[in-house]
């Protein structure tokens, strides 16, 4: 890796590491219930209720830094950060942030996931990272009804509304982003990168962008399909949340096995459009590390086979048991990445 390049990640049991060896670490996300607990108070720790599937002790996404550090906190968002990126993440109870809406004009998780975004933007633009790079959006009930909508549509209105109120771009210019299910009961849950330099957005040639879905999939999702940050010596790719889906319609309903393998024909479409904006440094689809969501767990076996026989057997991956923003779909496949100049690598 380049020693200027502030941002890694990677999936590795708690106990891989003492207390002295977080020094370095930006933020962590536990998956699971209970969550598990850090030795150290000052690092940010989104706990995720989306069981892990296939593994023995329990795993930890961990975002690190080759850069100094500095941790704080502002409402309920906990951060740290380095000189250029900031982790940070938030939880919010539905029914607390209810309880603020007197007039009923807002549901339980408008007003929770209208509070976080107000929460979150006001933090950026206190420290100064002014630019989204990565969001990662857990929510209970994901294709549930309630007051007569699905749960995904009153999410992606009220991100909306927060953009706007907030006085974010809402024309194209978005971050990498997720938003799956978490088990029920569960807290919104949001984690987030953010940067003072600003990233670039990367679309699918084979999709259309999900800020310009058609009205019949309800109010639309203010994502990019991926986003590269650069920095003098590395660039590193998020690969938002990739399904099958190409146009805007769901491919192989009901087959775990093809809707794997239609996401990572899009997941390397989108390295072709990255590796066109980054030049010398070069994605690959198998030196990037993965995290998979999986509607029904009886489909592992099937999904796991077709991501080795594209990926490699040595490739960082953790799968999740999570619903998917569509109720069509199958699987879900995100993942996340550096690459270094020939220079520096």
């Amino acid at each position: 890796m380049g020693r200027n390049m502030g941002l890694l990640v990677d999936y590795l049991p708690l106990t891989k590491r003492n207390s002295a060896a977080w020094d370095d670490v930006l933020g962590v996300v536990t998956f699971g219930d209970p969550p598990v607990n850090l030795d150290r108070t000052d690092i940010p720790v989104a706990a995720v209720n989306t069981p892990m599937l296939g593994a023995g002790a329990a795993i930890c996404e961990v975002w690190r830094t080759q850069r100094p550090v500095e941790s704080g906190q502002w409402a309920r968002v906990r951060y740290r950060r380095d000189d250029n990126v900031l982790f940070g993440c938030i939880s919010v109870v539905e029914s607390a942030a209810s309880a603020c809406v007197e007039d009923g004009s807002l549901s339980a998780l408008q007003a929770a996931t209208e509070n976080a975004y107000r929460e979150i933007f006001s933090v950026l633009d206190l420290v100064g990272y002014g630019h989204l790079l990565r969001v990662w959006n857990y929510l209970p009930e994901i294709n549930g009804d309630s007051l007569g909508t699905e749960r995904y549509w009153q999410f992606n209105k009220a991100r909306r509304d927060a953009l706007i109120a907030c006085g974010q771009e809402v024309t194209g210019n978005f971050p990498a982003a997720c938003a799956l299910g978490s088990e029920s009961g569960s807290p919104l849950v949001i984690y987030f990168l953010a940067s003072k330099t600003a990233p670039i957005a990367v679309e699918n040639p084979r999709q259309i962008s999900a800020y310009r879905y058609p009205q019949k999939y309800g109010p639309r999702p203010m994502f990019a399909r991926a986003s590269v940050l650069q920095e003098s010596s590395a660039a590193m790719l998020f690969v938002s949340g990739t399904a099958s889906i190409v146009g805007h319609e769901t491919l192989h309903v009901g087959d775990a096995a093809a809707q794997t393998h239609e996401s990572l024909v899009n997941i390397e479409a989108l390295l072709d459009a990255a590796n066109r904006i980054v030049g010398v440094a070069r994605f690959a689809i198998g030196s990037l590390a993965y995290k998979v969501y999986v509607r029904h767990s009886s489909d592992l076996p099937i999904i796991q086979a077709q991501i080795a026989s594209a990926v490699g057997s040595s490739v960082r991956i953790v799968y999740l048991k999570a619903d998917i923003c569509r109720r069509d779909l199958l699987v879900e496949i995100e993942a996340a990445g550096v690459q270094c100049s020939r220079a520096d690598s």
